[in-house]
């Protein structure tokens, strides 16, 4: 590596050619960098006390198998965003020195010939600097002074409009412009590749992860280590089509979502959004059976399926529609679970009713869970591990008792509960309520209504001060009734004659033209046929919606035979079967107690799985969280989570992590006799809560 302090225009001068790999992101320098740039400039320009400005480093490869041709060819590692932009402003500066009429010592040609182009040079080595794609064009068509291509770089062309509106707007004498811009310092580092290592020099440049997004890192480490041809045919097959599909990446905080969630499908943890690329390093790192195309390829394949899930857009119709609803209920944590279906969909190895019915199912899960206000806290957690619990020869069935046998915060709400909590929500001021409102209206609609062009009428009225017909209707405990029912689904339905039915009593909102009675929607056929409206009939319509609601959102029916079966199957089931196999001497009433205990934990949720050894047995979800050693006259349990951190009131448990024994874990209680279970399950599961919320 050699690197020089320099002018930046004596840095620019020479034949040489500044060439931004494809690998590199777009130009992306907003108005306000531009801004603070040209305020650098103006200030270097006017203050003679400043001799000079420095405004970073340019780090380009500058031998090896690039130097192909007699111009030389200086791939850019880092610096790529300022390089552009003083590109873009020289050019400005050229075109507004011409537009002038004013003798200037230095000229449009100059400019052009010093720092834009290779003069004595064509073709593809005439342009200095070569950015990537849009880029490329744009730039190019603005130095040769020709049309703009159809799809233009917005940025390269509006930042250019911006400094060449501010140089003829301003007051500033264009010589002293130039003076300013010839005080402008770099940083030229020059690297070797046959000695040197881009990529270890470009993290390290960019190791505080602010100039560059995870995409942009993902993407860099992947293609930089290949040779030219390599690079070009990747980037074009693969990389370039995927950032098209993501809108060209000019937001990156969707390819980061999504390779976040690839990561999660591929290493069965989730990585932290910022942390993104250091896990993919990881991962591609682990995968040495696979080539650099193989994994791009699989990014691809994934990328589509993705791009299909968060902007709808697959073909079938029938699939569209529910990811269209899952969108809706803004449930982006189901994407690691829905990207593996997906890919399996796409690979045939299940049909399309059987994806249909699996999108519907955690369609109907995140609602009905949103309904009974379930904590959301874990569900990434659920989504994120529940693939491994599915049996793939038997999809569907193994799929639905997945979601059957989640319990507590994990449950899926049964009948009961969903309906139970849906008759008191205060519906109206709920995030989904259109949804939830569209999909009844809608529920087995050929003819759909668009529900958005509607707006929510409160059948009773919200005004606090009802009319004596309305008291009268709804009986001597009507500000109770009011209070109670408003804002429940009884209550609420949908009209384009909110302003004409207002506070009207039931009868002349019923009979009003567009009223009730005269109404399209399936929602209002109840209310034509009503001559009063009062708690009674709002408890009979919220009954009646709950049923049709029930069957908008079903809850998934399996046969106890059917999931049986599947259990039999289940892995966590055939560990413990086969623990007597292991321990031998694990038989008797240690035996009962154990299989016991076991069974207590393996419920505590469908993601525990157990893993015997020779030693002991363990249980987990990601991690560790209870290890059992098998005693003549007693099972010792080893817990994952440190002393402190356990409410113990019966002071159970000792703190074991520096005692030699048999457990791995920090915390160890004895249990001997069925009457402790209860004690040591409740520390069981308080490490079990422990690890799955540090997941």
């Amino acid at each position: 590596m050699k690197a020089v302090e320099t002018n930046l225009l004596k840095f620019l001068q020479g034949t040489k050619q500044f060439i931004i790999p494809i690998y590199q992101r777009k130009y992306s320098w907003t108005l306000n960098q531009c801004r603070q740039l040209w305020n650098d400039i103006v200030r270097a320009a006017e203050d003679e006390t400043v001799k000079g400005h420095f405004v970073g480093s340019i780090v380009y490869i500058e031998r090896g198998l690039y130097q192909i041709s007699s111009v030389p060819q200086l791939l850019v590692i880092d610096g790529q965003q300022r390089l552009t932009t003083l590109t873009l402003f020289l050019l400005a500066l050229g075109k507004a020195i011409e537009a002038s009429g004013q003798t200037c010592e230095i000229t449009k040609r100059k400019i052009m010939n010093y720092y834009l182009v290779n003069n004595d040079e064509e073709g593809d080595q005439y342009n200095k600097l070569i950015l990537t794609k849009s880029d490329k064009d744009t730039l190019l068509s603005l130095i040769s002074d020709k049309k703009l291509p159809d799809e233009y770089s917005q940025r390269v062309y509006e930042n250019y409009t911006y400094f060449y509106e501010l140089i003829t707007k301003s007051e500033i004498d264009l010589n002293k412009l130039h003076q300013g811009i010839a005080k402008l310092i770099v940083v030229d580092i020059s690297l070797d590749r046959d000695h040197d290592n881009p990529q270890l020099i470009f993290e390290s440049l960019n190791s505080t992860g602010l100039d560059l997004s995870q995409a942009d890192l993902i993407r860099n480490f992947v293609l930089m280590k290949l040779e030219p041809k390599e690079q070009t045919d990747l980037y074009t097959d693969y990389w370039y089509p995927m950032e098209r599909n993501f809108g060209n990446l000019n937001d990156s905080a969707l390819f980061d979502r999504f390779m976040r969630d690839y990561l999660t499908v591929k290493t069965g943890k989730i990585p932290n959004i910022h942390h993104v690329y250091a896990v993919f390093k990881e991962h591609v790192t682990q995968q040495s059976e696979m080539t650099v195309q193989e994994i791009v390829e699989d990014i691809y394949r994934y990328s589509k399926h993705f791009v299909k899930l968060a902007f709808q857009t697959e073909k079938e119709p029938s699939i569209n529609q529910v990811l269209t609803d899952i969108n809706t209920l803004r449930v982006d944590v189901s994407y690691p679970f829905l990207l593996e279906v997906y890919d399996d969909y796409e690979q045939q190895k299940l049909s399309k009713d059987d994806f249909v019915a699996i999108l519907k199912l955690v369609e109907s899960y995140v609602f009905r869970r949103a309904i009974c206000g379930v904590p959301t806290n874990s569900l990434n957690k659920t989504f994120a591990s529940i693939s491994k619990e599915i049996s793939k020869d038997n999809y569907l069935e193994s799929a639905t008792a997945a979601f059957l046998q989640k319990e507590s915060h994990r449950r899926f709400p049964k009948n009961e509960e969903f309906v139970q909590e849906l008759v008191i929500k205060d519906v109206y001021n709920f995030r989904m309520r259109n949804y939830l409102l569209r999909k009844l209206e809608n529920f087995k609609r050929k003819e759909v209504v668009d529900i958005e062009s509607y707006t929510i009428e409160h059948i009773m009225p919200q005004n606090e001060n009802l009319s004596a017909k309305w008291q009268q209707d709804l009986g001597a405990n009507w500000m109770e009734v009011q209070k109670t029912y408003l804002h429940t689904l009884g209550n609420l339905t949908l009209t384009r004659y909110n302003s004409e039915l207002s506070d009207r009593p039931f009868l002349a909102k019923r009979d009003l033209d567009g009223g009730f009675a005269d109404s399209p929607l399936r929602l209002n056929r109840g209310l034509g046929k009503l001559d009063a409206w009062n708690e009674t009939e709002i408890n009979k319509r919220a009954r009646s919606l709950a049923d049709k609601a029930l069957q908008v959102w079903e809850y998934p029916q399996l046969s106890e035979a059917a999931l049986s079966k599947l259990n039999g199957n289940d892995p966590t089931a055939q560990a413990v079967i086969d623990t007597g196999k292991n321990h031998p001497g694990l038989q008797g009433e240690m035996l009962t107690l154990f299989e016991e205990l076991s069974k207590r934990i393996c419920n505590l949720d469908s993601s525990v799985r157990v893993e015997v050894t020779e030693q002991s047995i363990v249980y987990k979800t990601f991690t560790p969280f209870v290890e059992i050693v098998p005693h003549e006259n007693k099972l010792v349990v080893s817990l994952g989570t440190p002393l402190a951190e356990l409410n113990d009131p019966k002071q159970l448990c000792r703190e074991v992590s520096e005692v030699e024994r048999q457990g791995t874990g920090e915390t160890e209680v004895e249990i001997s006799t069925a009457d402790q279970i209860e004690d040591v399950m409740s520390l069981i599961r308080q490490s079990f809560e422990k690890h799955r919320d540090d997941e």
